[in-house]
């Protein structure tokens, strides 16, 4: 099994905090490494790989290139939903989706991944947060907070509400998601969002860092790296 280093809950909480969705559906594969080392040159804390349309092989091999990218910047780097990439390609861990549905359960991820790696979870209710809470999540997630076209299977926009309900059924850090602007970031972190997770408005905009750094700017956290 290959060798993660062993995240604690402190960590992950301060990981969380500008989190980047590198999704192949928005910057095309060869192009993605440098617009992610670019965005961790803006401020950008962890990086999660969603490689929904690649074959396995090519998961694995983007996967390493982005492991190798944020070993270099120091952040750590998970990879969507597929448990066996992230262990053959020794990434921090995984993000698995909504309990109950299709996507790979997160007590079996805990389980394979060991006690160390990061395990995040998508929840879309309070009762959903309390049993990533008990079945061994690093983190949870929320959304979509607004309106988003990286995923259209996303569901309505929950907002605010969702966030509170969230926040208040677990300890763990909660990271929100779904349309999210540097202007929408700091209210997001005042009702209680540890971090916030972006994807179109850093990896579309035609200065990946510099849009990084706007979010930090926005909730009063420097000007990046």
């Amino acid at each position: 099994m290959p060798h993660m280093m062993e995240w604690t809950a402190a960590q992950v909480g301060a990981a969380v905090r500008l989190y980047l969705l590198a999704d192949t559906g928005l910057v095309l594969p060869g192009r993605l490494p440098a617009a992610v080392a670019a965005a961790i040159r803006g401020g950008v804390t962890m990086v999660q790989l969603r490689a929904k349309s690649e074959t396995t092989l090519q998961q694995l091999e983007l996967a390493r290139a982005l492991r190798e990218v944020c070993r270099a910047g120091g952040v750590p780097f998970v990879v969507n939903d597929r448990v066996d990439v992230a262990l053959a390609a020794d990434a921090d861990g995984a993000h698995v989706g909504h309990i109950g549905e299709e996507d790979f359960p997160p007590q079996d991820a805990r389980r394979l991944l060991g006690p160390g790696a990061i395990v995040g979870v998508s929840v879309g209710s309070p009762q959903e947060a309390r049993v990533a809470t008990a079945s061994g999540a690093s983190y949870v997630s929320a959304g979509p907070m607004f309106p988003t076209s990286t995923k259209p299977n996303a569901g309505p926009a929950a907002g605010e509400p969702l966030l509170r309900a969230v926040r208040a059924a677990t300890h763990l850090p909660l990271v929100v998601v779904g349309g999210i602007t540097a202007e929408r970031a700091p209210a997001l972190r005042a009702a209680g969002a540890a971090g916030v997770c972006v994807g179109a408005a850093i990896l579309r905009s035609p200065d990946p860092e510099g849009a990084a750094r706007a979010f930090l700017v926005s909730t009063g956290e420097g000007s990046g790296r």
